[in-house]
């Protein structure tokens, strides 16, 4: 007689259910996160730094003398001349007014 296959004799794998494989690595990252996390100027706020920016620019004759008037609190604004022109139409003009003022002395 032939020896037949009989369920035992068959592969053990096949016997047990596969068991889905643990996943023990670090969990993924956000893929679509948010590259911004800081407060953005709205489009209006943006226009009018590029304004006193180009402004300085052309007043002081340069990038470095722009930047400091810029970015140094100034007594006579009461403040930061860049954070003054970027919050509002009239905190732009005071400052572009200050600049006439300063390349007129």
């Amino acid at each position: 007689m032939t020896e037949s296959t009989t369920p035992e004799s068959a592969a053990p794998e096949s016997a047990a259910p596969e068991q889905p494989a643990v996943d023990t690595a670090k969990p993924r990252s956000k893929q679509f996160r948010r590259a911004y996390t800081t407060v953005r100027l709205t489009p209006d706020q943006a226009t009018r730094q590029g304004q006193v920016a180009t402004s300085a620019f052309h007043h002081f004759g340069g990038r470095d003398a722009a930047m400091a008037f810029l970015n140094a609190h100034d007594e006579t604004l009461g403040g930061r001349p860049l954070d003054l022109a970027i919050a509002s139409p009239d905190g732009l003009a005071a400052v572009e007014a200050a600049m006439q003022a300063r390349v007129a002395a």
